[in-house]
Formats: structure tokens, sequence, C-alpha cells
């Protein structure tokens, strides 16, 4: 059965952890678009102030206060949303916390409620969208990361709650399948995206949280967001670079465990500080975008390709003919 998508401009969005990031960034874009948006997070304060800008530009977008690591608060906010605009068409899970931390030195309680908000929300919003889009089908999108296929040392805790993601919602996909129900299931990995999720993230490093490198910008998430919300995607991975580390993790894994660990002075910048305070357990420093000290890059070659097949295709002829040609030409033979 396919998912029966409609055009951004005729969606109600309902988007977890929307109070800065990856959510802001999406709940702005696709209102300004068209679409009816509810913002849904734990600050109600930087909520009122998101929703109020996105009115005066003239988008259409209401908020839920909720802890996703709670089902009932999920729940309730998809209820507020069918409540204000009548039903859902997508939902995003997005909301997510990180530990910088080698997973020995990793404090339990951490690791919990990390595991509770990462994986046990993103499980809490998959059965409350299922419930609401069963009927009259949609999109259930959910952001996991290039670590849900490959380890990461020094965020060893956040990339196992982002495996569990994806095993998650990979099996639920088939289920859904094998159920008939009309509802497009996608799961996106990001690379390092330019959000402020190293700075507000618990940290047991020395210095300050890095993003790991390369990081690109929100915006290029947002993009692959709205595409699946109105195209069947499986899953999608935004940044090439990325792709390039998932690639070389799978086909040369002991090289990676014997030189991984080298991988960590890039998670930190020993000239700054570490943050005082997390959002682990409350919200802290809501309503940004991006962070303070690290920029994005705004274009990505791999996805600018992945949603352009035919010049895909055509570079990869290109390629081909180029190589062809040069083992036709004859050889010199120098006398």
């Amino acid at each position: 059965m396919t998912p029966p998508l409609k055009p951004l401009s005729q969606q109600v969005i309902a988007i977890t952890g929307a109070s800065s990031g990856i959510g802001l960034v999406t709940a702005k874009m696709a209102a300004k678009r068209g679409a009816r948006v509810m913002l849904i997070a734990r600050d109600g304060e930087a909520l009122v102030r998101i929703v109020r800008e996105i009115t005066e530009a003239g988008g259409t977008a209401d908020f839920a206060t909720a802890d996703v690591g709670d089902l009932r608060d999920v729940q309730r906010a998809a209820t507020k949303t069918v409540e204000r605009f009548g039903r859902i068409d997508t939902w995003v899970n997005d909301a997510g916390v990180a530990i910088y931390a080698k997973l020995l030195d990793t404090p339990m309680d951490e690791h919990e409620r990390l595991l509770r908000t990462n994986y046990l929300g993103t499980v809490h919003g998959c059965l409350t969208a299922v419930e609401h889009l069963q009927r009259a089908g949609g999109a259930l999108i959910t952001i996991g990361s290039i670590v849900s296929d490959i380890p990461s040392p020094g965020m060893g805790a956040y990339a196992a709650s982002k495996h569990a993601v994806k095993g998650y919602v990979d099996s639920l996909r088939i289920e859904i399948i094998g159920d008939r129900l009309p509802i497009a299931v996608t799961l996106i990995k990001p690379s390092g995206i330019d959000t402020p999720i190293a700075e507000r993230a618990a940290n047991h490093l020395d210095g300050a949280a890095l993003l790991p490198p390369p990081v690109y910008a929100p915006e290029l998430v947002a993009e692959a967001i709205l595409d699946a919300a109105q195209h069947v995607r499986r899953d999608v991975t935004v940044g090439g670079t990325g792709r390039l580390e998932v690639l070389a993790a799978q086909h040369f894994p002991t090289l990676l465990d014997r030189l991984g660990s080298t991988l960590l002075p890039w998670l930190r910048d020993p000239d700054r500080p570490a943050a005082r305070r997390d959002n682990l357990a409350a919200p802290h420093d809501d309503g940004r975008e991006r962070s303070r000290h690290q920029h994005g890059r705004n274009v990505s070659v791999y996805g600018t390709m992945r949603h352009r097949p035919f010049l895909t295709a055509t570079a990869a002829g290109a390629a081909l003919g180029l190589a062809a040609l040069a083992a036709l030409r004859p050889r010199q033979v120098d006398r």
C-alpha cells in the first residue's frame, strides 16, 4: 500500500524537539511553505516566542509542552494537535540529548536519562503517531544519526541510543508494511549538524564539547525531512562525508577499532571550559537554531546528487566513459 502523502501546503505537521536546532529550523521552514505546524518541546517559554515569530511572519503554528520521555505527555501533545488543526499528516521525532564521555566514565543516571529521551522518546512518538496516522495515512519521520551505523568513541551512549532508534524504526517499518498500514516510515541520519546540541550536552571531557566534523547546516536536514513528508523515503543520510565515514567503518572495522580513539580530540576544545549546565533532565538555553562556535556547510554534494538521480546517472556515466576511454587508449611504448 502506497501511503497517501499530501503536498506540504496541505499538511499538519507535529515536530518534537522543536524549540531548537533541527526541529526549530524544520518548523519554521514548514510553516513558511504553508504547513500548519505543532511545535512540541519541554520549554514552554521558548515555544511561546517561537510561535509568535512564526505567526508574525505569516505562518500557522501552535505549541504543546511535553517531555518525550513520558508517553502521556506525547499523547496529550498529539491530542492538542488534532483539537487545534483537525488531524496529523506528518509526525517528526526529533527530540534528543547528548553526553560527551567515555562509556566507563558515563554516570548511570545520565545514561538512563539519555536513553529515556533519545530511545524511549522515539518509541513514544512512534506509538502515538501510528495511532493517529493509521486511518487516513501519512508520514512518520525519525531523526537518527550516522552513528546509528558506526561506533562513536567519546559519545558512546549517544551512539548506542541511535543504534537502538535505528533498530526500532527499521523493525516498525517492516511491521507497518506487513499490516498494510498507509504510513511511510523514514529514518533520517544526519552527519554533524550545526545545532546547539554539543553546548547543552552533559560533558565529562576536558574542554568544551564540539560537534563531530565536518559540520553541515541544519537546513539540509530540514529539507530532507520535508521531502520525506511528501515522498516515500526509506532512509536518508545527510552529509556526504558522513556517508563516506559509514562506508569506511563498515568495510574497515578493525582499522576503526585501532584508530578510533584518535578521534577523541576532535570532540573537544581544550581552550574553552566545559559548559556547567546541560539539558538532560530539564530544558536549557532553548530558542537557538545553531551553535555559537561552529559553522555548518550550506551545501552537500551527496544530498544534491541523491535528490537529482538524472544528474547522478549522468555523472556516473561520464566517469565510466572516461575510464573506458582511458582503458582503450593505445599505450605509448617507450623506445
